[in-house]
Order: structure tokens, then C-alpha cells, then sequence
């Protein structure tokens, strides 16, 4: 069962015209407090609205339920800004936005085929539309999502026979946590954002799974496999973190 609680704010919190707020970098969040009888903690999540929403379980007390608040302040603002990226990202998937593709910046423009018929055009890739006022981020991400097949599994097979290594299967998926993965039975596993990423960024990520058929692990002598195959890792690396909130 969930109730909506209300109480006077603890210090870091204030009153505003619809509840609390509490104050998160430049940002005023709205906070509700909602007891649930059946929740075993303390949870905080973010909502798509940008309101904080904080889960008080049973036998637990407002006051906690703030102090809670106040101490997962850094994690609300990472989450803020998530989700900010990610509405940044919607608005830019449109005709006349952008896209990062390969390491660089495409602008998706709208034209016509011999035909007549609406696409959307970036750099070397076509993307055929119903209309021209067709909602262009799901078609995209098919486009791209298919383009990942094509191109992700025979190049990683091709790095393993490089490097004498068997891989059984590679798949693509929609990781939301990792650029890729290696199983304990040879299925290599990576996202369809290598794509968005640039050659070197990719190979790196693909290379740094086939070494995890060698080493399962992330231990020094992994990282030294990792170096002899692919030395300019470190490099790779710091264009993802660089570039993170652009390929979610």
C-alpha cells in the first residue's frame, strides 16, 4: 500500500509550490515521499518528469527518508544529468539534428530519391522514411542497430583468427551498462553503439572482450594482453569516458 507523506523539511530541504524541493547543483527537484508497506529500504529514484521520488518502508520515518535524500545528493545530480543527456539526444535524432557516427558529428538531413520517396541522409548511410514528417529515432535506430550486424561479428571474428583466438558465436545488443562482453563459453557479446564510436574506439572494445578468452579477468596480466594487441587502449578509453553521455 502506498501513502503520500508530507512533514516539515529537514535542513537541505525546503517548501516549494508543489511539496518540497530540494536544491541539486543549479536544479530544484520536487520530492514526494511515499511510504509502501511492503519495501524492506530506503529507495530513491528520479523520475521521467524530473521529480524525486523517495520510497519509505515500512516501520521507517520522514526524517530518515530526508536524511537519506540528503546523502544520495551527488547520485540524483548524475541521474539529473543522464537524463538531460538523454533528452538533449531525442531532440537531436530528428531532420536538421545530429548524430555521432563513426567518432564524428553527422548532421541527419531529409531528401528525396529518383523516386520521390523521403530519406534521411547521413554521411555515407540512408535511412528510407515513410513521409517526411515521420518519426525518425526508431527508424534510425533499426538503421543503425542492423548496421551493427553487419559489420561487428565478421570483423570480431576476424580479430580472433588474427590472434588465433575461436570465439563460438558474437552477438549485438542493447547493453546498457557495457560496450561489451565475453562469456565463460567463447560468445562475445557488444553493443550496437560501436558503430557510433571511432575505428579505434571499436577495435579496442572488441579486442578488449577476445582478451578476456585468454584472461577472464581484469588482472595485470590481462591489461598486458590487452597492450601487446592493442597499444593504443588507453587512448580508446578516454574517448569513451570523454564521450559517454553522446553514445546512451
Amino acid at each position: 500500500m502506498n501513502a503520500t507523506i508530507t512533514s516539515h523539511p529537514a535542513e537541505g530541504l525546503r517548501a516549494g509550490d508543489a511539496g518540497l524541493v530540494v536544491s541539486c547543483g543549479d536544479r530544484e527537484v520536487p520530492v514526494l515521499f511515499v511510504r509502501n508497506l511492503r519495501a524492506r529500504r530506503y529507495i530513491l529514484r528520479l523520475r521521467a518528469d524530473g521529480a524525486a521520488r523517495v520510497t519509505v518502508p515500512r516501520g521507517g520515518s520522514l526524517r530518515e527518508a530526508q536524511a537519506f535524500l540528503l546523502r544520495q545528493l551527488c547520485w540524483l545530480e548524475r541521474q539529473i544529468r543522464r537524463l538531460d543527456g538523454a533528452a538533449d539526444r531525442e531532440d537531436s535524432w530528428q531532420v536538421g539534428g545530429t548524430i555521432l557516427f563513426r567518432g564524428e558529428e553527422r548532421r541527419l538531413e531529409l531528401e528525396t530519391d529518383p523516386a520521390g520517396r523521403p530519406c534521411l541522409v547521413f554521411a555515407d548511410q540512408r535511412v528510407d522514411l515513410e513521409e517526411p514528417q515521420a518519426p525518425v529515432r526508431p527508424l534510425l535506430l533499426r538503421h543503425l542497430w542492423l548496421l551493427a550486424w553487419r559489420e561487428l561479428p565478421p570483423l570480431t571474428l576476424a580479430f580472433a583468427a588474427d590472434h588465433g583466438l575461436e570465439v563460438k558465436r558474437v552477438t549485438v545488443r542493447n547493453q546498457r551498462s557495457r560496450w561489451g562482453s565475453c562469456s565463460r563459453r567463447g560468445t562475445i557479446s557488444l553493443n550496437w553503439r560501436l558503430v557510433l564510436m571511432p575505428e579505434a574506439a571499436r577495435d579496442y572494445v572488441i579486442l578488449h572482450e577476445l582478451m578476456h578468452l585468454r584472461q577472464p579477468n581484469h588482472s595485470a596480466k590481462f591489461w598486458r594482453e590487452v597492450a601487446v594487441v592493442c597499444p593504443g587502449y588507453r587512448e580508446a578509453e578516454r574517448w569513451i569516458r570523454q564521450h559517454r553521455a553522446r553514445l546512451r
